[in-house]
């Protein structure tokens, strides 16, 4: 299971033009699920995504994760993530979960956010327009 994290002032996601998730400060969570992940590496995953430090202290080191700064995360399903990119110059997808995985598995990892931060969510499968804008910018790759 893979997350890009990207720290924003803003983030939204829009699906036929409305709006279905956004939030202010925070983590925009671009998530990948691969075959074999599981409720495990999701919750796994959360715990490093709301708990890694990316937002500046008093002394401008980035040393705070979300929870400390009263920040939101918005979670957008991305199935590209996982994909083979070694050679060629189109990518492979045989990496990825099934739908019915990937989805099982990025509803899961989004009420286990939840449960920690306030959350928004896109929309699964959907074709999605995401704004944001990328506070820094600071953009990790983290994976369970």
């Amino acid at each position: 299971m893979i997350a890009l994290i990207q720290r924003v002032s803003e983030a939204s996601v829009k699906v036929e033009g409305q709006i279905v998730g956004e939030i202010n400060k925070g983590l925009l969570v671009l998530l990948g699920v691969e075959k074999g992940d599981d409720e495990a590496k999701a919750k796994r995953l959360v715990e490093r995504v709301t708990t890694y430090r990316v937002f500046s202290d008093d002394d401008d080191k980035m040393n705070l994760n979300v929870k400390q700064v009263g920040g939101s995360v918005l979670v957008v399903s991305q199935f590209t993530l996982p994909a083979d990119t070694k050679k060629g110059t189109r990518a492979g997808f045989s990496k990825g979960a099934l739908p019915a995985d990937a989805e099982r598995l990025y509803e899961y990892f989004s009420q286990q956010c939840a449960g920690v931060v306030p959350t928004e969510q896109g929309q699964f499968a959907a074709d999605m327009k995401v704004s944001l804008i990328n506070d820094g910018p600071v953009t990790f790759w983290l994976q369970a």
